[in-house]
């Protein structure tokens, strides 16, 4: 990306409304990038494919710590289950403006339209998403029903190319895909797993039990059966070979891999904060293996368990 006049970052999703903002900016005289973020509750697959389509250049930021940091403590509050959306909004503006200071653009832009999600996309709550940034966004969909941006005052936008949509309907972006060629893009959807009452709910578990719990650990939750052991330890049951063998690549030095030796059954990953406590919960997690192996009342084989690849105990059933 050069760092001529009107460069443009747009915070991009991949989803519609971002890739009508980049078309929308494009219109409008700038030359536009796609910046997406990666956390264990959403990926960046759909950006991607999304800025390939588009021709325009995608760069990837890591948000995982900063996300599970607003989880454990919202500065204001959540939505409907643990989604701290404000505060995760703000802070990735925050972090994109950091991304617009060191590489030379100069607006930012999100594809974001007034009253299309009444929690987080209200007038109000996207001036307190701003506020809580300090930061300036263009959101050149609705940028009409907006009090204009420095952007578009000092002349770095066209004002009077951006649009006014506002509300829940999907229709006028549609009719816009078409008149911009845009053929791949996916159904309205939250994208975030802290939007998921199932997985919030096992997420809310878990921090109650183990506050201390960073990325890695919210990785195993999208993994398998999820069971709390007691204070800091807790394990994944895999439900399919395939889990078992997800489980097996997320092994660490923190982590105690457990599986059958004499009898198909599946893998668990447990997670615990000292070996002694690994001994007093090991009868538990054999327990609960067992119970979910083929032929589960036969079995009567040996159990091992595993730290960092090496068999470091068997023990009769």
């Amino acid at each position: 990306m050069s760092s001529k006049k009107k460069c443009a970052l747009v915070v991009f999703s991949g989803g519609l409304d971002s890739q009508l903002a980049v078309k929308v900016l494009e219109a409008a005289g700038c030359e536009v990038a796609a910046l997406t973020f990666v956390s264990p509750f959403f990926s960046s697959e759909k950006a991607e494919r999304a800025a390939e389509n588009l021709g325009i250049e995608i760069f990837k930021e890591d948000f995982s710590e900063k996300i599970l940091d607003l989880v454990k403590d919202p500065p204001h509050g959540f939505g409907k289950n643990l989604n701290p959306c404000l505060d995760c909004h703000a802070a990735m503006f925050r972090q994109a403006h950091d991304f617009t200071e060191q590489n030379n653009f100069q607006i930012i832009a999100s594809g974001e339209v007034l009253g299309q999600r009444p929690f987080s996309q209200n007038r109000e709550a996207l001036g307190r998403v701003a506020k809580y940034a300090g930061v300036e966004i263009l959101r050149p969909l609705s940028a009409k029903l907006l009090p204009p941006t420095s952007f578009e005052e000092q002349g770095l936008v066209d004002r009077e190319k951006l649009l006014d949509l506002s509300g829940r309907s999907r229709k006028p972006q549609m009719a816009l895909a078409k008149k911009f060629g845009i053929q791949d893009y996916p159904a309205p959807a939250g994208g975030c797993l802290l939007t998921e009452p199932t997985f919030a709910q096992k997420l809310r578990t878990l921090l109650e039990h183990y506050p201390e719990a960073g990325a890695e650990d919210v990785k195993l939750l999208k993994i398998g059966r999820f069971l709390i052991l007691g204070k800091s330890s807790f394990s994944v049951i895999g439900r399919d070979q395939t889990d078992n063998k997800l489980l097996e690549q997320l092994r660490d030095s923190q982590n105690y891999l457990v599986a059958m030796r004499d009898f198909v059954g599946p893998t668990a990953l447990v997670r615990v904060h000292s070996p002694d406590s690994f001994k007093e919960i090991f009868p538990l997690v054999a327990e609960k293996i067992k119970s979910y192996g083929r032929d589960s009342k036969k079995a009567t084989g040996k159990i091992t368990f595993q730290i960092n690849g090496a068999i470091s105990e068997i023990r009769e059933l």
